[in-house]
């Protein structure tokens, strides 16, 4: 959102309302398909938007973090992430990478049916993972079928982008883990450049490993330049 003093609303969905964008937002404001709210409601009623692979009607649906919004009748397909500066970035994806996505495991446990399910940070819930995931890995989610195909294990030395707080949007990999019982575990992250930084263990979400991430990225790669560099980089171009 850019100007005036209203946004519209998220409806309810699997994220949060302060972390996600509604369709109508990515259609009028982003995408420019839509000059109106009502054109935009048009687009999305004629059933030409698609939020990981299903048809979503709702304006106000709210898409966040790693979704993948496909247009068909345009051939587009984008991924939702975050820029350095902690903003919601429509990336371009081509068809293979349209076909999953990355799910944080907010939760493991088992029903009273003795089924085992893990929850995901979008409000999936997904049975008879495999028995190694554990909370705060991630999983790869085949998008048509539902299941887990590959995941990462949270651990030193991965890859990962931060989603919450101060350094979101950031990318690095993580190279230590401070256990605070009772309290908020800390995680220092080093990105590309070799910038350290310190974030909260629930604002990781781990996109790779061997410094190879599983989703292609934004063109900053997730290196936040300070203001000096942004500046002569400006002067530059």
């Amino acid at each position: 959102k850019m100007d005036g003093a209203f946004a519209p609303r998220p409806s309810a969905g699997p994220h949060k309302l302060r972390e996600c964008l509604p369709l109508i937002l990515i259609l009028r404001n982003r995408l420019k398909y839509a000059i109106t709210g009502q054109e935009a409601k048009m687009i999305c009623m004629q059933k030409h938007v698609q939020v990981d692979g299903k048809v979503r009607t709702d304006p106000g649906f709210p898409a966040g973090f790693m979704d993948v919004v496909s247009l068909p009748a345009s051939g587009e397909s984008f991924r939702l992430l975050y820029d350095t500066k902690g903003r919601f970035i429509l990336h371009s994806i081509f068809e293979e990478e349209q076909k999953f996505k990355l799910c944080r495991v907010n939760d493991v446990y088992v029903t009273s049916k003795k089924v085992p399910v893990v929850t995901t940070h979008d409000g999936k819930t997904i049975r008879f993972p495999d028995p190694l995931i554990r909370v705060n890995d991630v999983a790869k989610v085949d998008l048509d079928t539902g299941k887990i195909i590959d995941f990462i294990k949270f651990e030193l030395g991965t890859m990962c982008m931060i989603t919450k707080g101060r350094n979101r949007g950031r990318i690095g990999t993580i190279q230590h883990i401070e256990r605070h019982p009772g309290s908020f575990d800390i995680v220092t992250v080093k990105d590309a450049v070799g910038n350290a930084f310190a974030t909260r263990l629930q604002n990781i979400f781990v996109i790779g490993k061997d410094n190879e991430s599983m989703v292609s990225l934004p063109k900053q790669k997730g290196i936040k330049l300070s203001i000096i560099e942004e500046r002569a980089k400006k002067l530059r171009s």
